[in-house]
C-alpha cells in the first residue's frame, strides 16, 4: 500500500499520492504561477518606476504651469495616464516583500 519510490524515501500511501499528484496538476494549470516562476525578479522594479514617473510628472507639471512653452504640459499630459496606470498596478498587486512578511507567524 506505500510506494517507496520518491528520491527522498518518503513512503507515501496510494490516498496521499493521488492528492499530491491532483495538486501539482492544478499548480501546472495555473498560469499567472508558471509567469511568476520564470521572471522571479520582475516585480522589484515596478515600485522604482512608478516613483520616477510620479517625480517626473510632479517636475513637468510645475514646468508646465510656470513656462508659457506648450510642450511640458502635452508631455506631462502624455506621462500622467502611465503613471496612474502603473501605480494602480502597484497597489493592485500588492509587492513580494509584503506578502512574505504577512506569511510568517
Amino acid at each position: 500500500m506505500e510506494n517507496r519510490n520518491d528520491p527522498e524515501d518518503v513512503a507515501l500511501a496510494s490516498h496521499e499520492r493521488l492528492s499530491l499528484l491532483r495538486i501539482e496538476a492544478a499548480l501546472r494549470q495555473d498560469r499567472r504561477l508558471a509567469r511568476r516562476m520564470r521572471h522571479p525578479g520582475s516585480r522589484p522594479c515596478l515600485p522604482l518606476s512608478v516613483a520616477a514617473l510620479t517625480c517626473a510628472s510632479l517636475l513637468l507639471l510645475v514646468t508646465g504651469i510656470l513656462a508659457t512653452n506648450l510642450v511640458a504640459p502635452w508631455c506631462f499630459a502624455a506621462l500622467w495616464p502611465v503613471t496612474l496606470l502603473l501605480a494602480l498596478r502597484l497597489l493592485r498587486h500588492p509587492s513580494r516583500a509584503e506578502d512574505r512578511s504577512r506569511s510568517r507567524p
